[in-house]
């Protein structure tokens, strides 16, 4: 998730065993612990991961691979047709699993304890754990726990019993420390510790010690401000760039890199919620403005992943309900943001092998979308186009923006479809009149020299992709050596 929800309530909430790894051996180490509970409790097992966890790096040292070893089939509706007759059964069974896990928390050992004195106690999982060690080093001792659902009370019960003060540091909400005083177990936690945003030992080391870690201080006025942008050559960016040009127009988004595209200098977007919820959102909004004779247009975006991930289903209602909606699938020919993984409408699987290419198009006019556009979005005017003949369809309208992402590695089929020229493009001084109308595109190779008050484009970071000559009102932007 984006956004600060606590997930581990989900493991409580449900019974089952939840795991939370400090690093990089643990994330290794306790997935092979999680399948052993699984099949030995016949359970699921959360593993619980957090930003700073899956960000990190460090050395791993790996083990044998197990033998593997075909599970037989045994038919059992009791266990695993969950109609109203087997799910009451089913309760029992969960209930039992729980007193059965509750035990096993308490001698797992997922848990570890190192002893350095009795003044000082500290409790915590995960990253928190190891801002912990950072701040306090030898002089406290800790429980950390490696399995948090169920917890194991009683051995916390036993360390708190042995320490003067004893501390539970976690991120976000009071999961640990609720579950603690509720068993009478005298703790300090979120009383001093903050409840939003990621922990980090500066913020521990102030709240618990009073203390802070000087740093170095300079006039931050100084320093550019680099909000996250669209990379050079994005082929997002052109389709945004006209798109927010339109009047009256509401831009629905969904996740990936194109949720930049409400952020300035394009102002395209304005506002998402979750994967898929671009086209569903914006079939939901359309109604309204429908209902209450609103002159909004509204226009949803997802991703071509997204697309065939979660967009389909939304697609269909949309033309199903007859929803007079703008929907756009950005296709740049991969799953760009979460690391260039393959999808159906690629062409290839994640192994590398050929497959077939599930065509956006024929799937929209299966579902009965009759307005379809295809557009380059490197030429802006077919952009602009398809955005005025879309706008001015009663109905379900779909634009399909098609080039690859600048960072893809290309395959044999992207340059026989689109040539892939990347040559570097340049501004000719004599013709740049300061006009700024290229800045306004948030390409990271495009800056302005305000002693010359010229446009500058760094011909290392630019990958050619034009649009930005085709913005210029004086054509002072050219290809290098053309």
């Amino acid at each position: 998730s984006q956004n600060e929800q606590d997930n581990r309530f989900y493991a409580k909430f449900a019974k089952i065993t939840m795991l939370e790894p400090s690093d990089s051996q643990e994330c290794k180490d306790m997935m092979k612990a999680a399948f052993e509970i699984s099949e030995t409790y016949d359970t699921p097992v959360m593993m619980r991961m957090t930003t700073r966890v899956c960000h990190s790096k460090s050395l791993v040292e790996y083990g044998e691979p197990l033998p593997q070893k075909k599970k037989e089939y045994v038919r059992n509706r009791a266990k695993f047709d969950p109609v109203p007759a087997m799910a009451k059964g089913m309760h029992t069974e969960v209930e039992k699993r729980w007193k059965t896990l509750c035990a096993f928390a308490e001698t797992s050992g997922l848990t570890q304890e190192e002893w350095n004195g009795g003044e000082i106690g500290i409790v915590s999982a995960g990253a928190a754990y190891q801002y912990a060690k950072e701040v306090f080093g030898d002089g406290a001792s800790y429980l950390k726990l490696g399995l948090t659902c169920p917890l194991p009370i009683e051995r916390i019960r036993a360390f708190g019993d042995k320490v003067k003060t004893l501390y539970v540091i976690e991120e976000l909400e009071p999961y640990i420390e609720e579950q603690l005083r509720a068993a009478g177990i005298a703790c300090v936690g979120k009383s001093r510790i903050p409840v939003e945003g990621e922990l980090n030992p500066d913020i521990v080391r102030k709240a618990l010690l009073g203390q802070e870690t000087p740093t170095f201080q300079y006039d931050k006025s100084i320093i550019p401000i680099r909000p996250p942008m669209l990379c050079a050559g994005c082929p997002h960016v052109g389709f945004f760039y006209e798109l927010a040009k339109q009047k009256d127009v509401v831009m629905i988004g969904d996740i990936g890199c194109y949720a930049l595209s409400g952020n300035p200098p394009l102002n395209a977007k304005d506002f998402a919620l979750c994967m898929g919820s671009g086209f569903s959102m914006a079939h939901g909004a359309a109604k309204i403005c429908e209902k209450f004779g609103d002159s909004h247009k509204i226009v949803g975006v997802v991703g071509d992943s997204t697309f065939f991930h979660t967009g389909m289903n939304s697609l269909l209602e949309a033309v199903y309900n007859n929803s007079n909606v703008v929907l756009v699938v950005v296709d740049n020919r991969i799953t760009g943001m979460t690391g260039h993984q393959e999808n159906p409408g690629s062409g290839h699987r994640l192994n590398g092998e050929a497959a077939f290419p599930a065509d956006i198009e024929g799937v929209a006019r299966a579902f009965g979308v009759k307005d379809i556009h295809k557009v380059n979005p490197m030429v802006l005017s077919e952009s602009r186009e398809a955005l005025k003949a879309a706008l001015a369809f009663q109905g379900p309208s779909l634009i399909i923006t098609r080039y690859p992402c600048a960072l893809k590695k290309y395959s044999k089929e992207d340059f026989e479809e689109f040539g892939c020229d990347r040559t570097p493009y340049a501004v000719d001084e004599d013709a740049c009149i300061g006009c700024r109308l290229c800045l306004r595109l948030g390409c990271p190779a495009i800056s302005f020299d305000k002693g010359r008050k010229k446009a500058v484009i760094d011909r290392v970071t630019c990958v050619g992709c034009g649009v930005c000559s085709q913005v210029c009102p004086k054509n002072a932007i050219g290809k290098v050596g053309v």
